[in-house]
């Protein structure tokens, strides 16, 4: 769930966010579901010059609290409480890192048209997807 107030609105927002999600546990009850407070995340979002009007109480979810994060994944994409996204930048790095370091164990085990096949097909996709939210990031962001 998503919402957007001014920082003097915030308690309205919490509470109706509230609401809403106590209406999707009722109907997810009634679908014979249940919704896992314990994976439910919540976080704000703003400007680094305002997260100081934001306020640090728990989201209640049915009869359990959730706590507030400063990263949530939605998607796929990885978001910061500054909207920053150099989160999201962060954790593609590493997961691109991580595959080219395997990749360079067996690079002399493989012809060199397989080891670039891998590539395109294991590091390429990791770096497209999501490409679209990083509009407007800083130029030492994107590179």
């Amino acid at each position: 769930m998503y919402g957007f107030c001014p920082p003097s609105a915030t308690q309205d927002l919490q509470t109706h966010i509230s609401r809403c999600t106590d209406e999707v546990a009722t109907w997810m009850c009634s679908s014979r579901l249940q919704l896992n407070a314990n994976k439910t995340e919540f976080i704000w979002m703003s400007s680094s010059c305002r997260v100081h009007q934001l306020p640090h109480q728990l989201l209640r979810v049915g009869s359990d609290l959730v706590t507030l994060v400063s990263i949530v994944r939605d998607c796929g994409i990885y978001l910061d409480s500054y909207t920053s996204m150099m989160s999201h930048v962060a954790k593609t790095v590493s997961s691109c890192f991580n595959i080219l370091c395997h990749l360079r164990r067996i690079r002399r085990s493989v012809p060199r048209p397989v080891l670039q096949s891998m590539v395109v097909s294991l590091v390429l996709p990791r770096l497209d997807f999501g490409n679209a939210t990083l509009t407007g990031t800083p130029a030492y962001l994107v590179q």
